[in-house]
């Protein structure tokens, strides 16, 4: 009489210890940082959640800022004080939350009863569960984990494009620096040049379409100094905010000038670009475990469709007549089967089968994007840095040449004042084309590497940029 009761207990703690399912104490933040922590700047870390480890880390982001915030420093901050990358690891915490709750097996029902009549009392209990839910917890386990293996990867995703935009946003930021100074000196030498024509116009040396002709490039070029200005301000601006920087934090420096552009023999080659990407990115990951999860899943789609609520559940009536007193128990288990009258799981299965083709077919697109991005970024990349060392090792030197021998004319008397702040403009010009020229290349750096090892970069920003046309010395002069 005790053998149902112990068997019910041992199914009972079998069940219990089946659906425990744990949560990942850092909410899967070590799995993100494993999946970049190669495609990152040394020492980059991301957000702890408890508040001692982001007490330290504004520590360690106020020691970073004293200094002027080169490249890798301006990624390090941007991971460890981002408020929208800690929202996205919050949100992969809350998956792994929902994946634990997944798995953990429904709370059985008790069910209670209590009937009477004129000669007897009946009391029912009735203890049920779903058996499905029991049968189906290992591969619901496995699925489970390849969904959250895709969240992993998705978040990773993030990450690299958070360091990316931050990469790109200090590149436009110093680049900014850099042409302003250029322009700067354009303008001083188009005033130098505006102040003499008002000059020589009051004393009669100087016409007044000369003297117009002077006003109208010092116009042009405060014109341009103000945007430069403007551009500078608002890259600056846009890398505080990637960076989650406010208030005096915000009032970090940069350094005066772009890196230097690495050397023919030490950039890289585009033989392996495609097999790199198909290697190595993140995204092509994630859509093959994708692929892999709805495999798994279709086979049973028809089947779960039809027999997807069984149920199992033990019973324990007693009785008892009132006259008598006597006492009846009764127990049994029962087993709740659906008819499969209607629903054949025909529609069930068509569905699988028709997303497993959209996994499928969103796969190779995936791939076929990612083989033209490597080869396209590459492309970017390697004509980015012709363009640019041509401005550095030709464009330059060339302006300087000409500048100086504008200067040795003019102190031999070859050449008028004009001709020479001409020149002057020229080389400043020259200075901000070349600057532009490499930013590019360090952008399009940039974009490649996240098109081979990590996602896509979306549209392209390290296009070379057409240098505008310097300012020609006035007629006549």
């Amino acid at each position: 009489m005790r053998r149902p009761p112990l068997a019910l207990a041992a199914l009972a703690a079998a069940l219990v210890l089946a659906g425990c399912a744990s949560v990942a104490p850092d909410g899967l933040r070590g799995d993100v940082q494993s999946h970049v922590q190669p495609r990152l700047p040394d020492g980059a870390q991301l957000p702890a959640p408890d508040a001692q480890s982001r007490s330290d880390a504004q520590a360690q982001i106020t020691e970073w800022l004293r200094l002027p915030v080169d490249a890798d420093t301006a990624v390090r901050v941007a991971l460890l004080n981002s408020p929208a990358l800690q929202a996205r690891l919050a949100n992969l915490a809350a998956q792994d939350a929902q994946r634990a709750q997944a798995l953990t097996l429904f709370n059985p029902t008790l069910t209670l009863g209590r009937f009477t009549s004129g000669h007897e009392r009946e009391i029912e209990r009735q203890l049920g569960f779903s058996l499905v839910n029991v049968i189906t917890l290992p591969w619901r386990t496995r699925w489970q984990g390849w969904q959250m293996e895709q969240a992993t990867l998705a978040a990773a995703q993030d990450v690299l494009r958070l360091a990316a935009d931050t990469r790109r946003a200090w590149l436009r930021a110093v680049a900014a620096r850099q042409v302003l100074a250029a322009r700067e000196r354009m303008h001083e030498a188009a005033e130098a040049g505006g102040e003499l024509a008002r000059r020589m116009a009051r004393v009669g040396n100087f016409s007044r379409l000369q003297q117009a002709r002077e006003i109208a490039i010092t116009q042009d070029a405060a014109a341009q100094l103000a945007r430069a200005r403007l551009h500078a301000a608002l890259e600056r601006e846009q890398l505080a905010r990637l960076m989650g920087l406010w208030g005096a934090q915000a009032d970090f420096t940069l350094p005066d000038a772009l890196p230097a552009l690495p050397a023919a023999d030490a950039l890289r080659s585009g033989d392996d670009a495609e097999a790199t990407a198909l290697r190595e990115r993140l995204d092509l990951r994630a859509l093959r475990r994708d692929l892999d999860t709805t495999a798994d899943r279709s086979g049973w789609a028809g089947v779960g469709s039809v027999f997807g609520d069984i149920g199992l559940s033990y019973s324990r009536n007693t009785a008892t007549e009132r006259a008598s007193g006597h006492r009846e128990t009764t127990r049994g288990w029962e087993v709740e089967l659906p008819l499969p009258l209607f629903d054949w799981g025909g529609a069930a299965t068509g569905r699988a089968r028709a997303e497993l083709q959209h996994s499928a077919a969103q796969l190779q697109d995936a791939a076929i994007r990612a083989r033209s991005e490597a080869r396209s970024h590459w492309l970017r990349y390697r004509t980015a840095w012709d363009l640019a060392h041509q401005q550095q090792a030709e464009a330059l030197p060339l302006a300087r040449f000409m500048q100086d021998e504008a200067v040795l004319r003019y102190n031999g008397m070859f050449i008028s004042v004009w001709e020479l702040l001409a020149e002057a403009r020229r080389a400043s010009q020259a200075v901000a084309a070349a600057t532009e020229a490499q930013r590019d290349f360090w952008l399009a750096q940039t974009d490649l590497q996240l098109a081979l090892t990590g996602t896509s970069p979306g549209a392209p920003t390290g296009l070379p940029s057409a240098p505008t046309t310097p300012n020609a010395p006035s007629e006549g002069h």
